[in-house]
């Protein structure tokens, strides 16, 4: 398990970075017009901070295991997906209906917070 976390980490960094960039660059304006920046750098910023856990998760589980790991590693990867990708969306298309299910990705953030501190207690 620990890999796919890792994987997914650096993956997601890599692409919060380009999305990221590509936001500031390309999109800025169409973004500011608007009124969407701050919720698109909001999905870009939480993408980051959830890839890093994802990435010091991974480096934990080479030397502690626990079920909670894992399920802390999916609430990343389901928060980051559900949370950042909601906004994304809503911040590209002007749709809100997308906002409707960004809390859910937020709850999933929070379970993999849960998990991890769990884990981390059990563990060591």
């Amino acid at each position: 398990m620990h890999k796919l976390f890792l994987l997914a980490g650096s993956i997601s960094g890599m692409l919060s970075v380009m999305i990221g960039a590509f936001g500031a660059h390309a999109l800025k304006a169409t973004l500011e017009a608007h009124n969407r920046l701050e919720t698109f750098e909001t999905a870009v910023k939480y993408q980051f901070y959830h890839s890093l856990a994802l990435l010091a998760l991974g480096a934990l589980m080479l030397h502690f295991q626990h079920k909670s790991f894992t399920i802390s590693g999916y609430g990343f990867i389901a928060g980051i997906l559900v949370f950042s990708g909601s906004l994304y969306v809503l911040s590209l298309t002007g749709i809100t209906k997308f906002g409707a299910i960004t809390p859910l990705g937020g709850l999933a953030l929070i379970l993999g917070w849960a998990s991890l501190a769990w884990g981390i207690y059990k563990s060591i």
